[in-house]
Order: C-alpha cells, then structure tokens, then sequence
C-alpha cells in the first residue's frame, strides 16, 4: 500500500505522449491527480490527449529536452509541481555495431537520457515541495548489455549514478529510477523495425516471467516510487527475471 495520497497532485510526465508514460498519465489521471505530459512533438501530445479521453486534468506542454533554455522556461512559468517523471529516450540510430555508430545517435541518447534528466532536476526541483519526487526511467541494458547496445548500456549505468548523487544532494526530495526490461513499446520500432513481433516473441520465451513487459507494468512501478515516501535512491527493476538469464 502506497502512503501518498496523488488525488489533486501535480505531476509532470516527460515522455508522456506514448509507451510506458502514457500508460502512467492514464493510470495517474484516474487517481484524480493533475496530469501535465510534455514531449517535442505538439502533434503527439494532441493524439495522446484524444486516446486519453481528453480529460479537463490533463495538460500538455511541448519541450525538449535537448534545450536546457526550454526546460528553464518551462518550469519558469509552470507553477508548483509535487511530482517530475521521464520516460524520455532518443534512441533512434543508436543500436548499431561500432563500425556502423554515428557519433550524432550516441549523443542523441546521452542528451535525451542523462542530460536531460540532469536538467529536469536542476530546474524542476526548486518547483517541487519536500516530500516531492523525481522519477527516471533506466534499463535493464546497463546490467545485461548486448551487441549493438554499447551506448544505451552506458548511458543507463550513468543515469543511475545521477540518481544516486542526487537523491543525497536533493533531499528531502526522493529521486529514484525504474529499471524496465524488455517492455512492448513503440521504441521497438527503432530498434528492430519489421522484425519487432518476432524478436519480442523471442524474448519472451527466455524471460523466467514468461512474457515481455506492457507499459502498464512500468507505470506500476513508477507509481510505487512516485506514492512511497521512504524510497529514495533506488532502482526499482521490472524486467521479468531479465537479470536472472
């Protein structure tokens, strides 16, 4: 049982228009809490707004999180927050041999994934009260990496370092990761492109839980960290046993 109560709670989720992040603002916005998802694309967030039943606690903001001037205004102007969230990852182009990487892809993947997490806290954690929370989104890939994943490996092994180091530099505020594992998300396009049905059915055969993960599952997780007041620092895994194999 969770000790905090999120009706009428302001929670930012960045990352928010599809995958693991929409399935949050869907689970969050039926708790009665004041949803605001804030990703690039404006055309996104309005389609997420409609598969959400556009409802009147749901707000949309477009920001990147490549662009530290945009995240300073942003929570510039945004009011007071109990809670910050990102799913966020750009990693298209990244999966690839090391013959074949493109300096552009890694740096995408450190910005979207480390960079902009650091940011987030920087500005938004004067916005949030004491018992407010930052949550950010690892990945199994840190502890199991596999050919091709060299750079989404390192940047979710130093993403839960920074959760780490802030969670003592922030306190009281909690920051704390969630670490999915292989999870049925549109990111599988960019990292396995027609063959996504069949490498996600693959997988699942290896997994002890039986299963690759659904979005839901993350935002479960995601939810316990946000509403437990006594987890800070941690990496919270749900990657169906992904570590064990």
């Amino acid at each position: 049982m969770t000790d905090i109560n999120l009706e009428g709670a302001r929670i930012i989720i960045v990352g928010g228009s599809s995958g693991m992040g929409l399935a949050l603002a869907r689970r969050l916005l039926a708790e009665g809490a004041r949803v605001t998802i804030a990703g690039r694309s404006a055309e996104r967030l309005e389609a997420a707004r409609q598969t959400l039943g556009d409802p009147a606690d749901l707000n949309t903001a477009a920001l990147d999180l490549t662009r530290e001037e945009e995240i300073a205004a942003f929570f510039r102007d945004c009011g007071p927050v109990d809670h910050i969230v990102s799913t966020a990852a750009d990693i298209e182009g990244a999966y690839q041999l090391l013959p074949d990487l493109q300096l552009a892809a890694a740096q995408r993947v450190v910005e979207s994934k480390f960079y902009g997490p650091l940011l987030l806290a920087k500005y938004g954690a004067p916005c949030l009260p004491p018992s407010g929370s930052i949550t950010f989104t690892s990945g199994v890939a840190a502890y199991r990496p596999a050919a091709r994943g060299s750079v989404v490996a390192a940047v979710n092994a130093a993403l839960e370092g920074l959760v780490r180091a802030l969670a003592v530099e922030l306190a009281p505020l909690r920051v704390n990761a969630v670490s999915p594992g292989w999870v049925d998300t549109p990111i599988w396009n960019f990292v396995a492109g027609d063959a996504k049905l069949a490498t996600l059915e693959a997988m699942a055969k290896r997994l002890p839980a039986g299963r690759v993960g659904r979005p839901d599952d993350i935002a479960d997780a995601i939810r316990f960290l946000i509403g437990n007041g006594f987890a800070t620092g941690t990496i919270l895994h749900v990657e169906g046993g992904h570590r064990l194999v």
